[in-house]
C-alpha cells in the first residue's frame, strides 16, 4: 500500500490533466507525467518520466500556440501511455516504449482526423450548397455533420466492454483532478464525491472545436472547393488554438453561472466518454496523480512515526 502524503502547497492555477488508458490512467503536470496501470494480478504498476522540450518549455505558455502544442502532445504522450498500458496487460511493462513508431502513428492520426473530421463534412455539406443558397447555413450543417461524426464514433465504441472500462478510468481521472483542485484528500472516499465530468476534458475540447470551426470557416467565405478543402486542413492549428483558450477560460471561471450555462453542452457530451468508476479504478487514478505531484515536489514526505515512549526503569 502506498504511503499517504499531503500537499506541500496549494497547486493554485497549475493545471493537471491526463487521459484514460487500458486499465489505467495517465496524468501529466507542468514538468512530468505518470502512467498508473493495474496488472492482471491486481498490482498497480507506475511509470514516471520528466517532460522537457516543447512539452514543458516556455513556448507552451504562449496563448493560442499552446493549444496547438496540447493537441500534439495529446496524441504523442497519449500514445506512449497507451503502449505502456498495453505492455502492462501483456506482462511486458519493462519493455521500452519506442518513440519512432509513436511519432509515425501520431502523424497518421492527424492525417486521418484532417480527412474524416474536417474535409469529409465539407464535401457532404457542399452537396447542399446550390439547394440552400445560404453559405452560413451550409457551414452550420457542415459543423453539425462534424459533431455527428464525433458523437457517433465515441458512442459506438462505448458499446464495447473494454472501452466501457476505459471510460470508467476516464471518470476516475476527472474525479481525482476535481478533488485536487478543491483541496480534498486524495483518497477514494473523498474523490468519489465528485462528478465524472470536467470542463477541461478533451471531449469538451472537441465540441468547442466544432463551434469555433463554424465561426472560422464562415469567415473564409466561398472560394473554389479545393481552396475550401485546403482551408479546412490549414486552419486546424488556428481552430485548436482558439478552442484551447476557450476551454482554459471556462476552467478559470468554472464557478460562474454564465460559464456553467455555456459549458453545459460540453459537460453533457462527457456522458458518452465517462462512466462511474469503482474504488479500485479511482485508486489507480489517485496513484498516477500523486506520482506526478511527488515528482514535481508538491507532496510532503510521509511523516516519521513517533518514537515509542521509553519503558520505566525498575
Amino acid at each position: 500500500m502506498a504511503e499517504k502524503r499531503t500537499l506541500r502547497r496549494n497547486p493554485g492555477r497549475v493545471y493537471y490533466g491526463g487521459q484514460a488508458v487500458m486499465e489505467g490512467v495517465m496524468i501529466r503536470g507542468p514538468r512530468s507525467m505518470a502512467v498508473a496501470c493495474r496488472r492482471p494480478d491486481g498490482e498497480i504498476v507506475v511509470r514516471t518520466e520528466p517532460l522537457g522540450g516543447v512539452y514543458a518549455g516556455p513556448v507552451r505558455r504562449i496563448p493560442l500556440l499552446r493549444g496547438v502544442i496540447v493537441m500534439w502532445e495529446t496524441l504523442a504522450l497519449g500514445l506512449r501511455a497507451l503502449v505502456f498500458s498495453s505492455n502492462v496487460q501483456l506482462g511486458q511493462e519493462e519493455k521500452d516504449v519506442q518513440s519512432g513508431p509513436i511519432w509515425s502513428t501520431a502523424i497518421v492520426s492527424l492525417v486521418v482526423v484532417a480527412a474524416v473530421f474536417f474535409a469529409g463534412p465539407l464535401l457532404l455539406a457542399n452537396v447542399l450548397e446550390d439547394l440552400l443558397d445560404s453559405h452560413l447555413l451550409v457551414i452550420i450543417i457542415e459543423g453539425l455533420i462534424r459533431l455527428g461524426v464525433v458523437v457517433g464514433y465515441v458512442g459506438i465504441i462505448g458499446l464495447l466492454p473494454d472501452i466501457r472500462r476505459v471510460y470508467a478510468y476516464h471518470g476516475a481521472e476527472h474525479k481525482s483532478i476535481h478533488a485536487l483542485e478543491n483541496g480534498d484528500p486524495l483518497e477514494a472516499a473523498y474523490v468519489q464525491r465528485y462528478p465524472t465530468a470536467h470542463v477541461r476534458c478533451g471531449t469538451s475540447f472537441l465540441l468547442t472545436v466544432v463551434v469555433v470551426s463554424i465561426i472560422v470557416f464562415a469567415a473564409v467565405g466561398t472560394p473554389e472547393l479545393w481552396l475550401r478543402i485546403l482551408s479546412r486542413i490549414v486552419l486546424i492549428p488556428v481552430i485548436a488554438g482558439i478552442s484551447y483558450e476557450v476551454i482554459r477560460l471556462g476552467g478559470a471561471f468554472e464557478s460562474s453561472p454564465i460559464t456553467k450555462v455555456l459549458m453545459w453542452p460540453n459537460l453533457a457530451l462527457q456522458t458518452l466518454t465517462t462512466r462511474q468508476p469503482d474504488d479500485a479504478q479511482v485508486e489507480v487514478a489517485i496513484r498516477a496523480l500523486t506520482e506526478v505531484l511527488a515528482a514535481e515536489g508538491a507532496l510532503e514526505a510521509p511523516a516519521a512515526a513517533p518514537a515509542p515512549e521509553a519503558a520505566p526503569l525498575d
